[in-house]
């Protein structure tokens, strides 16, 4: 596989900037460390294939994979489905706690009001007297 310095370079670049990317997001708050793992782990591969094109072709030589394009789509697909199933988990979490904690809300309401039904009551009680 021979690769023109042109893409040779693109390729280096355009994994060094993803990883800046997600470096730059996690320091500033915006991307959790758990959420970063995977978006991780893609950009070391990219940067890794991007620098040792070689190992693409090998690697898809050992796995039986006649183009080698096709075993980058099949990693970016699987890392994708990892990450889609990472966030559905955490969503179904997030569901759950926010219903717990709509429950708790509405019950704290509930009490608040009675409390407050028994103060007026208490309240109309004395001035009767």
């Amino acid at each position: 596989m021979i690769l023109s310095a042109t893409t040779y370079a693109f390729g280096i670049v355009a994994a060094l900037a993803v990883l800046v990317v997600i470096f730059a997001l996690l320091r500033r708050g915006t991307l959790r460390e758990r959420h970063a793992v995977w978006w991780l782990v893609a950009g070391v591969f990219a940067l890794v294939i991007a620098v040792f094109p070689h190992l693409l072709v090998w690697a898809s030589k050992v796995l039986g994979v006649e183009v080698p394009a096709n075993l980058v789509f099949f990693v970016a697909i699987a890392l994708l489905v990892l990450l889609t199933l990472q966030h559905s988990a955490e969503l179904t979490r997030a569901e759950d706690r926010i219903r717990v904690l709509a429950e708790q809300a509405a019950s704290l309401d509930l009490r608040l009001r009675m409390l407050e039904a028994q103060t007026c009551a208490h309240r109309e009680e004395g001035r009767d007297d």
